[in-house]
């Protein structure tokens, strides 16, 4: 059932604004500022899959200024050791996710909301249960985990599914890993981000459940020693965006 209370629409209003900030933030990024960016969160990336070498993950195919570029999916591919499998989702009528194999760009076909989606076989939404690394969108991640998307509840949808402790992480821009992002009780939390400038960081949820891993399951970068994690005095970890206030964010942006 629907929370129609105050603070419910706090929240609600909170997390509006924030996606407006960060979506024009993302605007101002020049193509040569996206490419970079792309570059170096690729790498880290494609670095994270050789270490974990996954038999099949999730991903998506990057629009517009998301990070990570229109060849992600060619990428991870390419990456995955023998026989591994790339997943993409494709987005179904209800707003949840169904998935399907990634077979190269020819697999892939205009879709809703500016999406490119792959038409071959769906293999269902619990398709992502059996990911070994699970790769996601974001406009913001705060430090505890808690990510803020564009509104649809999708990929909270999808996370609800998926096991504690599967390796979860979410791609980008510099300062868009924040201090904080406003919750509901829908939202999951995530595992780890990946920055250009910052790589990849592992995330604490701030309180652990049966559907939340907790600081003991495995952590993305279990098999990479040097690999770092977030604290409070990093640079990044404490941004929040310019316009934003501490503790607010959104309501679901259109395109972009």
């Amino acid at each position: 059932m629907p929370d129609f209370s105050y603070g419910a629409e706090v929240t609600h209003v909170a997390k509006r604004d924030m996606r407006i900030a960060l979506l024009a933030r993302r605007r101002e990024l020049t193509v040569a500022d996206r490419a970079a960016a792309a570059s170096r969160v690729q790498a880290e990336l494609v670095a994270l899959v050789g270490r974990l070498r996954p038999a099949r993950m999730t991903a998506y195919v990057p629009v517009g200024s998301e990070p990570g570029g229109p060849d992600l999916p060619d990428v991870l591919r390419a990456a995955l050791p023998p026989g591994g499998d790339l997943l993409l989702p494709v987005l179904l009528p209800d707003l949840d996710l169904d998935w399907a194999p990634y077979d190269g760009p020819g697999s892939l076909a205009a879709a809703g909301r500016g999406m490119r989606e792959p038409t071959g076989p769906r293999l269902g939404p619990d398709a992502i249960t059996e990911a070994d690394l699970v790769v996601l969108p974001a406009l913001a991640v705060d430090r505890s985990g808690l990510r803020l998307g564009r509104g649809g509840g999708s990929y909270d949808r999808a996370l609800a599914r998926v096991p504690a402790a599967t390796p979860t992480v979410v791609l980008l821009h510099d300062g868009e890993l924040v201090e904080a992002v406003p919750a509901e009780p829908h939202d999951r939390p995530v595992r780890a981000v990946i920055t250009p400038g910052g790589g990849l960081r592992t995330l604490v949820p701030t309180v652990a459940s049966p559907d939340t891993a907790s600081p003991d399951a495995a952590s993305p970068d279990a098999a990479s020693p040097d690999a770092t994690s977030p604290d409070a005095t990093s640079p990044e970890a404490t941004v929040t965006p310019p316009g934003v206030a501490r503790h607010t964010s959104t309501g679901r942006i259109p395109g972009e």
